[in-house]
Parts: structure tokens; sequence; C-alpha cells
């Protein structure tokens, strides 16, 4: 007679023999399992029970069958090697009754650490000539500890099924775990009194469920979750709410000190107390960060508070696949309640599941974005550090990286002047979100600039970088226009490689297209030449340069697109057009949209016939140079007086000092000082290459934080003197500009 599986199938069949167990009738193996725990439920008053019986190999101990009440039964690992550190693999191993109280022991004393909710007691399951695994149960810590008699009980249990097993492995069947074991609820005397509050009284399964029921959403929502944002929202519905908490912050542990990631309710002082805090080993939150939840009870005359500090980690108690070298607890959840409150066992084990899903997400939308910022870094790297300006033309650029992508995109844009007041714009598009689609934009733009210095026109310069491309065997299409400027005469010369068309903005505030052919892309062989067009353009015209990744990707007409967001400002913003690129790049579709990096390259003709030419200047200042800002100083003093504003030079100096101050202090790089002088304001712009906003973060409210933020009476005296001021990314960090207006004479 051929060996039986555990539903009862032929071993030679299809069947697979790791199914879950059915019921297969009072002789099969599941009654014999389901016999032995309602036994050790009800005898132990435990809240689960569950059966481990040995794989086929003999290795491992895998949950055949599991008893009890949720969240007790989901506490439970699921499959452990024979050395593990649980009651179930130290009974086996040891054949005798084991019981722990909790398997992830720390050394030292625990304080207000919370130890694992459930002493768990375990016996062998071992017969004359047969070794089947361990039978555990897990009773609620308030039940007290484990006595004689217990440990007795539990040995009878062991025991009584490892006589049954043997007798059903005579018979044939094949005494191993399923693939997923068989829930049964078994309820002891006391199960519906530990947990008021939840769920019905005295309906067996109800407190359990409801407990479980906002894990599950929380789970769901987790599932979900792109961003910071969507976890903090989420744990706010599915754990702050239901368990009546004040506030919560969710909180990463690195390199020694705390970093508040994000924070909901009456959070304020949370947030303000753990942004930066040190890590030290008497503070609640070292404690938990070292894997131990915390519950802190204030009883107060004044203010009652409950602090409850929970390790963000995937809980070793819940996760049967091993967790990646390396990891451990990433962060920790705070929750702070009005008053003093108790946490029953079954609430601190549900808390404890909650924060371990809690922890996998963070962690994963956290490398999630350490990716996407390594991408858009490079991205950045390969982009001009600053834009070349000529004193007839202003130009400004914004690059914004798509959102639901990590990798490297590949737009890209560039300002190349030449001899006799020319420039050349130019923006491209490298097909793919890839290190690959990084690296062939960083070759074809080094092309273009190459044959942009030679001299060629638009149209020769896109035929050569196209045959180069070919030449290369990249393997990726790209697309770029390329805008050739004379700033003195006006003329535009266009051309096209499969790229949107440029357009322009006339100074009445209307629109429209610098047409050219289209052409091929780059990298594809074509029979023609590409072709250019020339247009005539009129002094205060701005003219954009763009990827199609600014659009909406089901826009049907992106040129009509493309002009219905350029015209759809002020009239007057064409006068900065810092403000007007901020617009461009903003007025778009959402993040959900944005499947595409997009840049954005404006330029401005300015007047040249009667009227006053903006003078320009600039100054480089090198990182750590001691003597930057007396250097910066003398040169604003010296262009004052070349320009004829020498009334201006004592303010413009104290002005330039102290944004040159916090750029050489807190960017760590070099800074470049650069000065435009309009008829009727000084346009002052100090670049760098640290991408932080020169202003502190909202959480960085003490002292220390302040220290670091590029904040102070400095930029009040900014505020004071200037029309104000503002700061936007530029190629490679952030640009700080600000208009003094020149007095009336």
């Amino acid at each position: 007679m051929g060996s039986r599986s555990v539903d009862g199938s032929s071993a030679g069949g299809e069947t697979d023999r790791r199914d879950p167990l059915p019921q297969t009738g009072k002789s099969g193996l599941a009654a014999v399992l389901h016999r032995a725990l309602q036994g050790a439920v009800h005898r132990l008053d435990g809240a689960s029970a569950v059966v481990y019986l040995l794989e086929e190999d003999g290795n491992h101990l895998r949950t055949a069958m599991i008893g009890g009440s949720p969240p007790s039964a989901f506490t439970l690992p699921g499959r452990m090697p024979l050395d593990a550190s649980y009651a179930s693999a130290r009974a086996l191993a040891s054949g005798n009754v084991e019981v722990l109280t909790d398997p992830d022991v720390i050394e030292g004393e625990p304080g207000d650490g919370a130890p694992y909710p459930y002493l768990a007691v375990a016996a062998p399951v071992t017969a004359p000539g047969h070794r089947f695994g361990a039978v555990t149960v897990l009773r609620v810590e308030t039940n007290g500890p484990c006595t004689a008699a217990d440990a007795e009980a539990m040995r009878d249990i062991g025991d009584g099924l490892a006589l049954d097993l043997a007798a059903l492995a005579e018979e044939g069947v094949a005494v191993v775990p399923g693939h997923m074991p068989v829930l049964v609820p078994v309820f002891s005397a006391h199960a519906e009194n530990r947990t008021p509050g939840w769920g019905i009284p005295d309906v067996p399964g109800s407190a359990g469920m409801s407990l479980v029921y906002p894990m599950r959403r929380l789970a769901d929502m987790l599932n979900r979750a792109t961003t910071m944002d969507h976890i903090v929202r989420a744990a706010r519905f599915c754990v702050m709410t239901p368990f009546h908490a004040q506030a919560l912050a969710l909180v990463s542990a690195r390199e020694g000190r705390l970093w508040v990631l994000g924070h909901t309710g009456d959070s304020s002082d949370i947030a303000r107390n753990l942004h930066g805090a040190v890590l030290d080993d008497s503070t609640p939150a070292a404690k938990c960060v070292r894997d131990r939840p915390v519950f802190i009870s204030q009883p107060s005359s004044d203010e009652s508070r409950t602090e409850v500090y929970l390790p963000l980690l995937s809980s070793r108690h819940t996760m049967d696949v091993p967790p990646a070298q390396g990891t451990g607890v990433v962060g920790l959840c705070c929750l702070t309640f009005e008053s003093t409150r108790d946490f029953p066992p079954e609430e601190r084990a549900i808390l404890s599941m909650m924060a371990g899903s809690l922890g996998a997400a963070v962690e994963r939308v956290e490398l999630s974005r350490q990716q996407r910022a390594a991408a858009e870094t490079l991205q950045r790297q390969l982009l001009p550090p600053t834009l070349s300006e000529l004193p007839r033309l202003t130009t400004t650029a914004r690059y914004r990286p798509a959102v639901v992508t990590s990798e490297a995109g590949g737009d890209w844009y560039d300002v190349i002047t030449l001899p006799d007041d020319r420039v050349v714009l130019v923006v491209g598009d490298v097909e793919g979100h890839s290190m690959e689609s990084a690296a062939v934009m960083g070759q074809v733009r080094s092309a273009l600039v190459a044959y942009v210095t030679e001299g060629h026109r638009p149209a020769a310069v896109i035929d050569r970088t196209s045959r180069w491309l070919t030449a290369m065997g990249a393997g990726l299409l790209v697309t770029c226009c390329v805008v050739a400027l004379d700033t003195v005469g006006g003329m535009a010369d266009v051309a096209l490689a499969g790229h949107p068309e440029p357009l322009v903005l006339l100074p009445d505030g209307s629109t429209d297209v610098l047409d050219a052919p289209a052409n091929v892309p780059l990298g594809v062989t074509a029979e023609a030449g590409y072709l250019g067009r020339e247009h005539s353009l009129v002094p205060r015209s701005v003219i954009m340069l763009y990827s199609d990744g600014l659009l909406d990707w089901s826009t049907a007409d992106p040129t009509a697109g493309a002009r219905a967001l350029l015209g759809s400002g002020d009239p007057a913003a064409p006068s900065d057009l810092e403000e007007l690129a901020d617009q461009l790049i903003a007025d778009t579709s959402g993040p959900q949209h944005r499947r595409d990096d997009a840049v954005v390259l404006l330029a401005r003709c300015e007047p040249v016939h009667g009227e006053v030419v903006p003078r320009t200047d600039s100054l480089r200042i090198q990182r750590r140079d001691l003597r930057g800002v007396r250097t910066a100083r003398d040169f604003v003093d010296d262009r004052m007086r070349a320009w004829g504003l020498t009334d201006m030079a004592d303010s413009l100096q104290l002005v330039v000092s102290e944004i040159v101050t916090n750029a050489l202090v807190h960017a760590g790089s070099d800074v470049e000082l650069r000065l435009r002088v309009f008829a009727e304001r000084i346009r002052v712009e100090v670049r760098d290459s640290a991408s932080n906003p020169p202003v502190p973060s909202p959480l960085s409210l003490s002292e220390e934080g302040l220290s670091q933020a590029e904040h102070g009476r400095g930029l009040f005296i900014v505020d004071a003197l200037t029309e104000g001021w503002k700061s936007y990314p530029n190629g490679r960090g952030k640009t700080v500009s600000l208009d003094v207006l020149i007095p009336d004479t």
C-alpha cells in the first residue's frame, strides 16, 4: 500500500504533498492535530496553540495547524531551523518541556521595555522510533508563570499526540506539514476578557477580529504607499486613530541620531524633541532602537501622559523569510496619549506587528528615495553647473525628475556662448530611464558642444552629431532642439531632431511657434540631410525650449498644450524669468502622471535699439577661501564705481557679504557671484552646489538645528535692504537671487 500525504492523496499521484491540511475525519491527521490543540488551549488557558512538524528533509520545523484566536495566532513563526531559540525548537532538541518568556532576550535590565506579551510553553512530540516535532501554547503574561502542573499537562499532550501520529505513520500516512497551516478557532474560557474595548463582550473571537482588522487595512494601504506621506496617512488611519492616540511620529535612526520622517496629530512637541536628537543609552528611543518596545506612563497632577516607542522592523515573530544581512531596526514609531493607560498583551502584540509592517514600508520607500536621489544627482552632474549669459540675453532653466521611476533620465539643456554676441540654446532627450540613458546623454551633450564650438549652424550640428551617434552604436534614440541666436540682430536659427518645436512668448503676452522641419531623431540613418529654419525675434521676447515630459503624457496636441501653458500666466511675468520658469515647471499634471523627467530652458532677448543694454559681470570664489567675502565686497565696490552707481556700493556690499558668507559656510562648494544692472534695478545672483534652500527646516527649531541652517539675522538684513530674495535650483545646486532698486536721481 502506497504512503499517503497529509491530505490523504496517494504519494504517487499528482496532488502536492505540501497542500494545506484538510479535515479528513476523526482518524485523519487533521483531526488528531485539532484534538491536541484544543486540549492544549483549554488545559493551559492559552491564547493560541500550534503544532510544528518536521519537514521532509528533517532540518526545519513548519507550522502544521494553529488553533486559537487572533492576534496571538499571527505572532507565531511559520518556519524555524532546529537550532533556533524558539521554545518549540528547544523542546524538540532537548526532549523536555521548554518555557520561554521572550524569543528575543536583550541583555541588561529591561526597564520600561515591554517583552513579548506571551509566555511560550512547548513540549516535544516524540515516540519510540519517531521524531515528529513539537506542540506549543501561547499564554498571556497576565495568566501567571508556568507551574509544574502546567508543564506536566504539556508533557501529557505532547506524548499523547506522538502516540496518535505514530499510529497514523504505521498506517502509511505521511506525517509532514502542509505548505500553509490550517487555522481553527479555539477559545479558552477567559479569551474575551483579555482585551477590553475591542469587539463585543462575550462573543468569542470578536475582540481578536476587531484588533486584527486595522492591521489588515494597514498592510493593504502600505502595499500601495510610494511616499512617506502615504505611510504617515496610513499610520494615522490604522494605528493612531483606532488606539485613540494624540500624536504619531515616524522616525529614522541614522549615524547615532534620530530624524523625523513624518508626523501627524498634535505632534509638534514630539517632532521637535526627536528630530536630530542624539541616541543616548538612557533615553526610551535608544531602548527602542535596540529592538525593544517601550511603554511609559507619566501620571501627574498637572498633566498625565503616556508615550509608546515601537521599533520599526520586520518582526521576527511574524516573518518566515530571513531578513537580509545587515537589516535591523530602521527607526521607531512614537505614539503619545493624553492620559495614562495600560496596554493589554493583545494590544501590544498588534502594535508590534503593525510596527513591523511600517518598518518594511519605511525601508522600501526610503530605499526608493535614496535611489531616486542618486539618479537625480547623477543627472544634475551631467547638466551644466551654470548657464552662460550675454549682456543682451538672460537665461534660466529648470530640471524636474520623473516621479514614477528611480532611474536616471536622459533630458538635458545647455547654453553655449560664441564670439560676436552669439549664443546657442540646446534641449535634448535620450530615450529610457537608466544609467545607459544618462551616459549617452553626457556623450551627446559633449559632441553637440564640440560641433557648436567649431562654428557649424544648428542643422549641421545635429547632422554631424547623428552620424557620430550612429557610428558609436549607442542603440538609443535621442531627440534635440538647437537654436542659434544672434543677440544683436535678433535672428534665431532653429533645427530639430524629432523634438518639440521651441515656443516664443511675445511682449504683448501672445505666443508663437518657432517652426522648423521635424527631421528624424539622432541615431537614425536618414537619406536626406537635416534642415533648419530662421526666425526674426523682437526685443523682450522669451524663447522656451522644453522636453515632452513637461506636459501630461495623455495630451493630444503637445504643441498646443505647451503654448497654453506658456501663455497662461500674467503678461508681466516675463519681466522675471525665474518666476516664469517656476510657474511652467509647477503648473503641470500631478505626480502620478510624471512618467518622464522634464527640462525647461528660457531665454529673453533684451532690448538694443535706443535702450540701455544691461551690464553684467561675475566673480568666482573658491571653496574655503578665507578672503572670499572680502574679495566679493571689493568686486561689488569696483563694479558700482565703474557703472556710475557709487551711492549703492555700501548697501550692496552688505547684502552680498551676507549671501556669499552663507554660501561659503553651508554649501561647501565654489561660489559664483553675478551682477546684472537693468534700467531700474540691480540683480544679484549667488550660485553654489548645495540644493538645500537657504531657510531652516520646520523641524529645525532647536539652537543646534538653527546653527546648521542658512538663516538668522543675516537674511533679515537682506530682507530690509532689497525687494525680497528667492532661491531656485540651477544645474548642480541652487541660486539665491535678489533685486535692489536703483533710486531715482
